[in-house]
């Protein structure tokens, strides 16, 4: 039977201490797929842990139609296989859509997606598809989460062939970001696979099915993290080579010939970038892969990600150039216009041009050319005779005492990019926000940001009293410092931000009174806010002051954040 991907996870405590997010079982948040997933794509494909046998319960009688709280109602079921059913749905009181897992409250499960739900809801991270609501009523469970319709999940993707290796490197990047955040809140995903890894419209990469789809297919783990960076590994072996690392097919990929076992993505595709195909080995090596350079294996998305930072950065693809079309001349332009066309077979007579200069025009361009000479020349004449007269005169005077040779230009100081000391947190009422986060916006990588929560209702952080300063980063360049420009990269578009500096002789500075310098109107900016200042200024606190924050999925959530924060100076 088709289905459509909801996979979830129980996560298992790998650090001794309760997980942060629930006292539950350990889970995830989830999402609707877009494609089929077969249901013979078993856990083995995938590699993952095994599943618990349950007894199957009646999945609820529902039909498209019937409203949820009198507010979600069903339009496409999108799977119904054990016991529970998957639905495109539509909030009618918000006027989006969104998708639903729904399954008997008696189901041998329930106890666990409803906890898998409510500790994924907890975690918060944009990078993952969102769970909204999750509720027992009426003899039903039901988990509502994100519908993201511009989104395509990797299975698509992959369909016409492998990722050019820019979009391999962002995805393999932000996807164990992702994962590593996930489980140092104690959750785990265990279904990681093509069908769960979508790419928006903008290019952001997000996963569905943390911990809620694990839950409704009873998987567990007892090493969640090691399941899950080899699914990653998975991922990024498959999007550099369109082929299923194991020797069953999956996810409309081949798998690999059989009795070969695992080889490396560079053997079996040419042109594979060698530093990918390394680390996609180095994630797969639990499996019995062979990390390559006897590099060690990496067993936890942590230690997946401190390897994606030691690799070189890949950039992005030059953009094609395509010249333009050779220059035609008109008729008009040719002169025709308004003409009767020649008779067939006969020769136009071509006029004969003027002599160069002949005409009355030629002969007027030649008189003013020649006054313009004699004017320069006149001029050149003067102003050498009184260098000359200078010259004489610096010659019969004595040098004044102190002066020396060659010291009065001064060259113009150079600019380069200033030691950035510290960065805190923007927090005028003294509650922060994400403020172990704010290290992402100055550790030299946009991949990874500073992100604030979801805001429901006003851009302006809620328009919660606490955050009528907003919110920001102040850096400390550790002295003062001369600034002469800044290369600023929001986490996305459409914030309204300004950049400000302290007085230049302040030994701290932490209210938005304190910095009175402007570098840059508030405005709605761009992704890149960048700038250089035509008087540099001498200051040590620089703020990324954020007064209103962008949608974020639906007009009425609202998340903004930095990416990363430059400065320059001499």
């Amino acid at each position: 039977m088709a289905e459509r991907s909801t996979a979830a996870v129980d996560v298992a405590d790998n650090s001794g201490d309760e997980p942060l997010t629930a006292k539950a079982d350990q889970a995830t948040a989830d999402g609707v797929a877009q494609k089929p997933e077969r249901d013979t794509e078993s856990d083995k494909a995938q590699g993952s842990g095994g599943i618990e046998e349950t007894e199957k319960a009646s999945p609820p009688e529902l039909h498209s139609g019937h409203k949820l709280a009198r507010r979600y109602r069903l339009e496409e079921c999108v799977t119904r296989l054990d016991g529970f059913s998957s639905w495109r749905a539509v909030d009618e009181k918000l006027r989006r859509a969104v998708g639903v897992h729904i399954l008997p409250a008696d189901h041998a499960r329930a106890r666990s997606v409803l906890a898998a739900a409510r500790s994924s809801a907890l975690l918060g991270d944009p990078r993952f598809v969102q769970v909204l609501d999750a509720v027992e009523e009426n003899d039903l469970v039901y988990v509502v989460h994100e519908w993201l319709p511009d989104a395509t999940e990797l299975t698509a993707l992959l369909a016409p062939g492998p990722l050019e290796v820019h979009d391999a490197y962002q995805m393999v990047s932000q996807i164990a970001s992702a994962m590593a955040a996930a489980h140092r809140e104690g959750l785990a995903h265990l279904r990681l696979n093509p069908n769960a890894v979508l790419r928006t419209s903008s290019g952001q990469w997000r996963i569905r099915g943390l911990a809620v789809n694990a839950a409704l297919r009873g998987i567990s783990s007892d090493t969640p993290q090691r399941t899950d960076t080899e699914a990653i590994g998975a991922l990024l072996y498959a999007a550099l080579t369109q082929r299923w690392p194991y020797e069953s097919d999956a996810y409309g990929l081949s798998g690999l010939p059989k009795g070969v076992g695992l080889i490396a993505p560079d053997q079996v595709r040419a042109g594979v970038h060698r530093g990918l195909s390394e680390l996609a080995m180095r994630a797969l090596a639990n499996d019995g892969a062979t990390a390559s350079r006897h590099e060690s294996a990496c067993t936890t998305p942590e230690e997946l990600v401190k390897a994606i930072g030691e690799m070189p950065r890949i950039r992005p693809p030059e953009p094609a150039f395509t010249a333009p079309p050779e220059y035609q001349r008109t008729t008009y332009q040719q002169g025709t216009y308004g003409r009767p066309a020649p008779h067939p077979g006969a020769t136009r007579a071509v006029p004969t041009p003027p002599a160069p200069l002949q005409s009355r025009t030629g002969k007027a361009l030649k008189w003013a050319v020649s006054a313009l000479l004699i004017a320069a020349l006149g001029l050149g004449s003067w102003q050498l005779a009184d260098a000359l007269m200078d010259q004489g005169n610096s010659d019969n005077s004595s040098p004044t005492e102190g002066t020396h040779e060659g010291t009065d230009k001064k060259q113009p100081a150079k600019s380069v990019p200033l030691k950035i000391d510290g960065a805190t947190e923007f927090a005028p009422s003294g509650s922060g926000i994400k403020e172990d986060e704010v290290s992402l916006a100055v550790d030299g990588k946009t991949s990874t940001s500073w992100i604030t929560p979801q805001y429901k209702g006003y851009p302006n952080f809620g328009n919660l009293p606490n955050r009528k300063d907003g919110s920001g980063i102040i850096v400390d360049l550790g002295s003062v410092k001369t600034v002469n420009g800044f290369d600023i990269t929001m986490y996305r578009s459409g914030q309204t931000v300004e950049v400000l500096a302290a007085s230049g002789g302040g030994s701290s500075a932490s209210e938005l009174s304190d910095f009175s310098q402007r570098l840059t109107p508030l405005t709605e900016s761009s992704k890149e806010i960048k700038g250089s200042l035509k008087n540099p200024l001498r200051t040590r606190y620089i703020l990324i002051h954020i007064t209103e924050l962008p949608t974020d999925g639906s007009t009425e959530l609202f998340r903004g954040g930095i990416s990363e924060i430059n400065i320059t100076g001499s």
